[in-house]
């Protein structure tokens, strides 16, 4: 009898441990395809972090410089095409005014692959083809203090800010920003103005299961008049 009892009892500490382990293999797995999936997510967010900080060492785990100078140097010049082609290109000023444009092309590829353009790209400010295009972003420590600010009380004596005018123009309306993928191994950040039909996309590519680095972008100005 006491013989009998010590070899039933490993089998039964056997059949307890086979479940929880496969539980917990499934839960690895769960956890592991829910990390893959959030993955761009979290790269997006360290990577604005790093732009905004012009941390270059940190940005470049998140940037494909390369690929990123290859796509704007593509995107600009079919801008510059469709701008042309849309007003009329028999135009010799405007045929000119391309020729020009296209001279600055590598001009502002070299500005825009930077962390400055970066930090420019991922704030809603592409580069727009035109003369003395610079990325322009805010500076780093902008959130820091405007949220440090926006903490404090405002000042009594502060006075309203003043209407505007009725003859001024309306600013013009935020674009709308979305993030999603676009195919296994690629997701997109697109900021969208309705309007104007204007918008542009900054194109993470799949490095590996986890990792993802900006990689190109995507320009279209819209329905431009001149």
């Amino acid at each position: 009898m006491p013989m009998t009892e010590s070899l039933s009892t490993p089998r039964k500490t056997q059949g307890w441990k086979k479940p929880v382990a496969i539980t917990v293999a499934l839960a690895m797995v769960v956890a592991a395809i829910g990390y893959a999936y959030a993955s761009p997510y979290i790269a997006v967010k360290h990577m604005k972090a790093a732009a905004d900080a012009r941390d270059a060492v940190a940005l470049n785990e998140y940037v494909d410089y390369p690929a990123l100078r290859l796509s704007l140097k593509q995107q600009v010049g079919e801008l510059l095409h469709r701008r042309v082609e849309g007003q009329h290109s028999s135009n010799p000023l405007l045929i000119l005014g391309a020729v020009i444009g296209a001279a600055l092309i590598s001009p502002l590829v070299d500005a825009y692959a930077t962390p400055e353009g970066v930090a420019a790209l991922l704030n809603g400010m592409p580069p727009t083809g035109k003369p003395g295009d610079q990325p322009h972003a805010p500076p780093p420590a902008e959130s820091g203090t405007q949220s440090a600010e926006s903490a404090q009380p405002a000042p009594a004596s502060a006075a309203p800010p003043a209407p505007a005018a009725s003859g001024n123009p309306a600013p013009a309306p935020r674009p709308v920003t979305t993030a999603g993928y676009r195919g296994l191994n690629e997701f997109a950040l697109t900021w969208d103005r309705g309007s104007t039909g204007e918008h542009y996309a900054a194109i993470l590519q799949r490095h590996g299961l986890f990792s993802w680095k900006l990689s190109a972008v995507e320009l279209n100005e819209g329905n431009v008049s001149n």
